[in-house]
């Protein structure tokens, strides 16, 4: 079943058009990468999902986005619309706040202030990001004191708290260590079983480990889109192909 249905889709800053003509279906419980050299429009279109383009000046969206079968830039509320689609960001970022209060800032924020309730979706969130036995007795410590790796899981639980449907995930591991990238891997692969993952990746190697689907980007626009297994074995595109096996990008 699809979650996320993108019709015809194109976007401009100002006068450069970052998005061609994107038609994409991303499945429920599914993780879908995007992949494509810099600057071809990954990112772009994963903010699109939770129109976090709204926040840039001269951006302009022309086309659908449908979530659930319901248009996200004519029919929802912006910020029903973030509560569903949570965002992890490439570098951690952590409030400067207890670890705590990280996780508790977007329930506050929606209204939920029962200490009780929310001692219990904070250690929900903390398990469910596979931090919780590392930082259950400092959880009054600043989040800032954490190894980057668990900053990063911390965003995670922080993003998970406010129950999404959709996680997008914007090349989550760059900025990580390699045992710190193994970690959110099967995090996520851990968590494909409750959400419909997005994921931005400059790491074809983690695309093939991770993802279900794959979309290759080129210059603004979707080259090939297919299951990950197929398009890394029988590229059905000659541009797809040069890029997997390291001729350009």
């Amino acid at each position: 079943m699809n979650k996320i249905s993108i019709q015809n889709l194109n976007l401009w800053y100002n006068d450069f058009q970052a998005l061609h003509n994107v038609n994409l279906e991303i499945e429920e419980n599914n993780i879908t990468a995007f992949i494509g050299p810099s600057g071809c429009g990954k990112s772009t279109l994963l903010k699109t999902l939770n129109r976090m383009n709204d926040l840039i000046e001269g951006c302009r969206v022309e086309g659908k986005i449908l979530l659930d079968n319901v248009n996200v830039y004519k029919d929802m509320d912006v910020n029903l619309l973030r509560k569903r689609v949570g965002m992890v960001f490439q570098k951690p970022n952590p409030f400067p706040m207890s670890i705590y209060d990280n996780v508790a800032f977007g329930l506050r924020t929606h209204g939920i202030k029962k200490k009780s309730e929310l001692d219990n979706i904070i250690e929900k969130s903390l398990r469910d990001a596979a931090i919780w036995d590392e930082v259950k007795d400092r959880l009054k410590k600043s989040a800032l004191g954490l190894s980057g790796g668990q900053q990063q899981r911390l965003c995670i639980a922080r993003a998970l708290a406010i129950s999404p449907d959709v996680l997008l995930m914007d090349e989550p591991t760059s900025a990580l260590d390699p045992i710190s990238t193994n970690k959110i891997e099967d995090l996520v692969l851990e968590l494909r079983k409750n959400y419909t993952i997005v994921i931005v990746t400059h790491n074809m190697q983690q695309a093939t480990r991770i993802s279900d689907h794959t979309a290759f980007f080129l210059l603004g626009e979707v080259v090939e889109y297919s299951r990950t297994t197929a398009l890394f074995s029988i590229p059905q595109d000659k541009r797809t192909e040069d890029y997997i096996t390291g001729r350009f990008g």
